[in-house]
């Protein structure tokens, strides 16, 4: 009976699954999603962030437009373009402006393709569970839009008094993101996370000036090609990279509290992009781990504090004298500069345990799963630094001279261990 009942259950998951490969399009999720029809993707960046990075994908020339706007209409139809591309992304396309889009527009991600307007609305009402079907199969699914960058017209030299703008071409729009859902159609409720970006063809007409004519997105994790460019991949990549985050975490270590929270920049391959609010921790200089989570236990007594550890190492092999940990304590709310004050009342009883303040910051990850021994995390960061290199990242000098790793679970803790190593990215070094 007991097997019986485990083979339903494990029918139902693969029915499940295999609803979801027929519905959802997970790379068009952030505009995506209907029955047969499926469809493409989105995000936004703070006001403070860094000038993009140069953007490169494999795709065809600008458009150029034989309407009879001039190029300063061009300009200012597509900046309201760009905004209303913002707020539908923050609203999640509730309202769409379908204005703002070809009737026949198309659609592709890794997944699937699509055409028209009307299907492209369907699946993101689907995707966002304004539908019965996407009620059942979807819950919190999100965007968040870091950047919206391109759009520019140029001007063609010979159009007389630019009276009409024959030969203007309009360059295509990027927009980067984030996305993430939950699947509630699989028992175990996974919640999948694509990073990557759109890119839109955009012509002038329709009634407000321009329109989009196409959509095409690229994941992070499938679609990004060495120097940081993107091109198409087949279809084979696509269905492994989903199918993968649908499993379940089977047998993990118990995480020793509550995570710092931090931004999703991108899901690659082989390591993440995150950006950290500003937070407080509490640090101290160690020789022996156990002995630096003896000193912050008795530092922390009354607080809660939150994972990972992070410890930082001289890169110098051998050497004993600069090892600190840190666990975090509080951070900055949203639209908050500084994290809340800390109060510890057992701080005398470790003189050599210190609060930092640790600014807002980008880094790279790499994950691990073993102990964190030293001939691991040496390999693990090495392997890291060549990730950057390799799709034109820029590692901050400072972050040379040392080794940082996080780990996660609670001391003696049994299953699967969870381990990064951190790398900081320089301002300006990475398109965030």
């Amino acid at each position: 009976m007991k097997q019986r009942a485990m083979n339903v259950f494990s029918l139902a998951a693969t029915v499940g699954v295999a609803l979801l490969l027929v519905v959802v399009s997970p790379g068009a999720m952030v505009d995506s999603f209907v029955l047969q029809q499926p469809l493409s993707s989105s995000s936004m960046r703070g006001p403070n962030a860094p000038a993009a990075a140069p953007f490169s994908v494999l795709q065809a020339a600008p458009v150029t437009s034989t309407s009879t706007a001039t190029a300063a209409d061009l300009t200012r139809s597509v900046a309201q373009l760009k905004q209303i591309l913002e707020r539908e992304y923050v609203s999640f396309f509730d309202p769409m402006e379908r204005d703002f889009y070809l009737q026949g527009v198309t659609f592709d991600d890794p997944l699937t393709s699509l055409a028209g307007v009307d299907s492209y609305q369907a699946n993101v009402d689907l995707l966002a569970a304004r539908t019965l079907l996407g009620k059942f199969l979807f819950r919190d699914a999100s965007i968040v839009l870091h950047s919206v960058t391109g759009g520019e017209i140029v001007v063609d030299n010979d159009d007389d008094n630019n009276n009409n703008n024959n030969g203007n071409q309009i360059q295509d729009i990027t927009t980067r993101w984030t996305l993430r859902m939950t699947v509630k159609a699989i028992p175990w409720q996974p919640t999948a996370r694509f990073t990557g970006v759109s890119v839109y063809r955009v012509g002038a007409g329709g009634v407000k000036g321009v329109q989009v004519l196409k959509q095409t997105d690229y994941w992070d994790s499938i679609n990004l090609q060495k120097g940081g460019s993107y091109a198409a991949v087949g279809k084979g990549p696509a269905i492994k990279d989903f199918l993968k985050q649908l499993q379940p975490d089977n047998m993990q270590a118990i995480a020793a509290g509550p995570e710092l929270p931090f931004t999703l920049l991108r899901r690659g391959a082989d390591y993440q992009v995150r950006r950290y609010p500003a937070y407080t921790a509490v640090a101290c200089d160690y020789e022996r781990r156990d002995e630096g989570f003896m000193e912050l236990g008795v530092y922390c007594a009354g607080l809660e504090p939150l994972a990972p550890a992070l410890m930082q190492v001289s890169k110098e092999s051998g050497s004993s004298s600069s090892k600190t940990m840190a666990w975090p304590l509080a951070f900055a709310a949203p639209g908050m500069d500084s994290p809340a004050p800390i109060t510890a009342k057992n701080a005398a009883e470790v003189p050599d345990c210190q609060l930092v303040t640790v600014p807002e910051r980008v880094v790279a990850v790499g994950s691990f799963s073993d102990a964190s021994v030293e001939p691991l995390v040496r390999r693990v960061d090495a392997t890291l630094r060549a990730a950057l290199v390799r799709d034109s990242l820029t590692a901050a000098a400072a972050s040379s001279d040392s080794l940082q790793f996080a780990q996660y679970d609670a001391v003696y803790s049994m299953g699967a261990r969870r381990g990064e190593v951190w790398v900081d990215l320089e301002p300006g070094g990475h398109p965030w």
